[in-house]
């Protein structure tokens, strides 16, 4: 079952090994674990629905607490501590189309606020409940969870919005397909939630994100339902799939998904390679993209990430002998590690791996061959996981995401990670920091940071140094040239930044379009777009 204060399903734990435990003690320091809120103690504080009755509307306490909050850190302290503060006043779980006009067309006819829901995985805020005199229905697509048409010429599959990864992926499958499209957040988030938010995957380099998947479909509004047909390309004028790909819910409901498909690949293999230095390792990963070199995957640890998953490994014998091999090789202290990906036919993935080691044995890349890449691969989705087995140790650990050009990804991750490793030290604390490279494009390169630090005596004090770092962060980036989201959406945490990001012409434009498809403003109110003021 499912995890109704944290991620994934209750079966499944990831335990950290003892050299893990050390290694935090030494990085961060001794630890104490905040106390957990009982499922009773929370659904007592649900207050009474202020719904009128529909048969499609569920307003049991137990439906609405477990569809009050996403999985952003405050999300996780709001539902440990039991402090949600806001539940939906119901939720909807359409079936079809014509159900979810239904809905809309009852939200607006008794100004009823609207949040659409997929996996519940956002980490950004879009799934939320707030302060509002209106009552709050959540819309959650789960139902819709299937794939209704396959047109094997052209490649083009419909999904229903609410379909989760492992449903995508295992009904291509059967039909000799696959979609490619790998977040973190796979085993829950939906095709809907990937287009909502702009999403993309960890094979990226091989398939694109989700803007290059998305075809068309279908999408509810409150002006009635806008069809969007799969044309392969357009020069008739703007773009409105564009309009829909990043809207997070403020212009209507997505209802089914169409999404261009590739033929199941025949090979698929992952690779190690480490470098000895940041500088050879970050050459390496620019030559092999802008050489268009055939990888499916390719992600870059800078030297603490290295340092960090390598202790948090386990198997401290074979991590040993791995370390001395290394070291021989010229890949010591200050090592970074590059797992890559090659997926098709079997002379394509030779001819890419062939290509690799030519281009990266030059800038010092030490070969380890496809052992550490399947160890990646097995555990691929797993690492959502970890945050379960570090708040149980007292450590709370949080992401930062952004993307920026090759001219400016050292000046972009250093700022972050200095300022994440000051921001709590007035109050006597550290915070471990790594970074990652793991979306790739020609002209650049997404950054993703992961931070750790020990949570306070008190929920509020330990959300107070979120706040901190989260906030301080989110403005050195969009003041240095990168994104506020390259993958993550915007929601509510990350809309106060958009405007400096477009700017005013860009913003009005963007709030001009949501009032159009939204003339109440009852659509997911707050998320993407700051509220107005009155």
């Amino acid at each position: 079952m499912r995890r109704w204060n944290g991620w994934g399903d209750e079966a499944n734990k990831m335990d950290l090994p003892e050299s893990g435990d050390a290694f935090l003690l030494e990085h961060v320091g001794q630890a104490t674990p905040l106390a957990d809120a009982s499922l009773d103690s929370v659904l007592a504080q649900v207050p009474s629905s202020r719904l009128p009755d529909h048969r499609l509307i569920n307003t049991d306490p137990d439906v609405r607490v477990r569809h009050a909050r996403g999985q952003s850190l405050p999300d996780w302290l709001a539902m440990r501590s039991g402090q949600f503060e806001f539940f939906p006043d119901g939720v909807a779980f359409p079936e079809t189309k014509d159900e979810i006009a239904e809905l809309l067309s009852f939200a607006y006819d008794n100004d009823i606020v609207v949040i659409p829901y997929g996996g519940g995985t956002s980490v950004a805020g879009h799934i939320n409940p707030f302060q509002s005199d209106k009552p709050i229905l959540t819309l959650a697509l789960t139902r819709m969870n299937r794939l209704t048409d396959i047109d094997d010429s052209s490649l083009i599959a419909t999904f229903g919005a609410g379909t989760p990864g492992p449903l995508v992926e295992s009904q291509l499958r059967a039909k000799g397909y696959t979609l490619g499209h790998y977040p973190q957040s796979f085993e829950l988030s939906t095709v809907g939630g990937w287009v909502a938010s702009r999403s993309s995957g960890q094979q990226s380099l091989r398939y694109g994100r989700i803007e290059q998947m998305f075809a068309g479909g279908s999408i509810e509004t409150p002006r009635g339902r806008l069809e969007i047909p799969t044309i392969p390309a357009s020069s008739a004028g703007p773009d409105v799939r564009e309009m829909i790909l990043g809207s997070e819910g403020r212009m209507g409901v997505i209802s089914d998904v169409k999404v261009r498909v590739t033929p199941s690949p025949i090979q698929e293999d992952f690779y190690v390679i480490f470098f000895p230095t940041w500088n050879q390792a970050k050459a390496a990963a620019r030559h092999l993209v802008q050489a268009k070199i055939q990888l499916s995957m390719l992600r870059l640890s800078n030297a603490i990430e290295t340092k960090t998953q390598l202790a948090l490994a386990g198997h401290p014998g074979q991590i040993a002998l791995l370390e001395k091999f290394l070291s021989w090789r010229g890949a010591g202290e200050g090592k970074c590690m590059m797992t890559l990906g090659v997926t098709g036919m079997p002379d394509q993935c030779r001819s890419a791996h062939r290509l690799m080691k030519r281009l990266t044995r030059p800038l010092g890349g030490v070969y380890t061959g496809s052992y550490l890449g399947k160890k990646w691969a097995a555990k691929r989705f797993t690492m959502p996981y970890l945050r379960e087995a570090l708040w149980e140790k007292g450590y709370m650990v949080d992401t930062l995401e952004t993307s920026t050009d090759w001219s400016n990804v050292d000046n972009l991750l250093d700022k972050i990670e200095a300022n994440l490793r000051k921001s709590l030290q007035d109050k006597g604390e550290k915070v471990h920091v790594f970074t990652h490279l793991s979306h790739f494009y020609s002209q650049g390169s997404s950054i993703y940071t992961t931070y750790v630090f020990r949570a306070a005596d008190t929920y509020e004090e330990t959300l107070a140094r979120w706040k901190t770092l989260k906030t301080s962060t989110s403005e050195l980036i969009v003041n240095n040239g990168g994104t506020i989201s390259h993958q993550h959406g915007v929601g509510k945490d990350h809309a106060p930044y958009l405007p400096t990001e477009k700017g005013e012409l860009a913003m009005g434009m963007i709030q001009s379009l949501c009032d159009h498809m939204d003339e109440k403003g009852l659509l997911n109110p707050g998320t993407l777009l700051q509220e107005k003021a009155e």
